[in-house]
């Protein structure tokens, strides 16, 4: 009686699937690039720079149309951000301070599916939703509650459903990457 080898798959290594085959994780790097470039270092860093929107003189950064729109949408529709309470401002310094940062590294890792963002990434998700939710809570029943909560809303989705999202997405032991599969011969 002879014995046939036969090929039996092994997966013992893992690869980077590339970012253009993971189609919602472009969706997130976008986002987390917003964040670095518009909300994080121009939009909060605001709050930080100029204490007082009615008796300021303009910073170095951000720029003076990006003071005067920001101020413009503060004093219209959004007074907690116009008032910039103690509690509002402890929230913008850990942006500034933990979220950048984090923002950044999340750019690099899902850019290369580097797997050391997913606890990371899990961690900015459920401290992101406990803050939103905070924020929220002052702008529908606050002392700086909105008469513009459709818009508040709206201008705010995106840290309640991304985060969502990224708790979701991270969910799995590997999520930028997959098995490589080779054919060992010697296996009967």
């Amino acid at each position: 009686m002879s014995s046939l080898s036969v090929a039996t798959p092994v997966t013992a290594a893992r690869e980077v699937i590339p970012l253009r085959e993971r189609k919602g994780d472009i969706i997130l790097w976008l986002f987390f690039l917003v964040n670095v470039t518009f909300v994080t270092y121009q939009a909060d860093i605001e709050q930080l720079v100029i204490r007082d929107p009615d008796n300021f003189t303009y910073p170095v950064w951000p720029l003076p149309y990006m003071v005067d729109f920001l101020h413009w949408y503060f004093a219209n529709f959004d007074p907690l951000l116009y008032e910039r309470p103690v509690w509002y401002t402890t929230i913008v310094i850990i942006d500034q301070v933990v979220y950048g940062p984090f923002y950044i590294a999340a750019l690099y890792a899902f850019w290369k599916g580097r797997e050391w963002i997913r606890n990371w990434s899990i961690i900015w998700a459920s401290v992101m939703l406990a803050t939103v939710t905070i924020i929220l809570g002052e702008e529908i029943a606050g002392p700086y509650a909105s008469d513009h909560l459709p818009l508040v809303f709206a201008t705010n989705a995106g840290w309640l459903i991304v985060p969502i999202w990224v708790l979701i997405r991270m969910w799995r032991e590997h999520p930028f990457t997959r098995p490589v599969t080779t054919l060992d011969a010697s296996q009967p």
